[in-house]
């Protein structure tokens, strides 16, 4: 059965601010000195946090959630946090080993180590954020 639109527009939303806060929450604290150590040879690439383009991050990580709603909502009718938290943690691996390496391969933004701790935490992420975009596509669903 196909998921309704206005369903999966609002897991994609929520699945969005759920990238943002998990993003904020890992990179811009948890983790941030960690990966300020892994800054490749390139300078200048970070921007001040006062800098940073909001609009830009904040369509970025919307995009996310919705990529999950749309594939879990429209193809892969997967509606449970187990099965959102699994397909999430496939998609983020993927996704995040994809730019991590052709980033690798072709900049200096960051180390080796830098780039494949990414891709670990972009899964774990990605498992999170899956979950809670099939938990929302769930909600009422008989």
């Amino acid at each position: 059965k196909r998921m309704s639109t206005s369903k999966i527009l609002i897991a994609g939303f929520v699945g969005g601010v759920v990238t943002l806060l998990l993003g904020f929450l890992i990179y811009g604290i948890a983790l941030s000195s960690f990966f300020e150590q892994q800054a490749g040879s390139d300078t200048g690439v970070m921007k001040a946090e006062a800098d940073f383009n909001w609009i830009a991050m904040i369509i970025g990580h919307l995009s996310f959630g919705f990529l999950l709603a749309i594939i879990f909502g429209r193809w892969a009718n997967i509606s449970t946090f187990p099965t959102g938290a699994k397909a999430g943690a496939v998609i983020g691996f993927l996704v995040f080993l994809t730019t991590n390496m052709i980033n690798y391969g072709s900049t200096n933004i960051m180390t080796l180590t830098g780039a494949l701790a990414d891709t670990v935490i972009g899964a774990v992420m990605a498992a999170i954020i899956g979950g809670v975009v099939a938990l929302i596509l769930g909600r009422d669903s008989k």
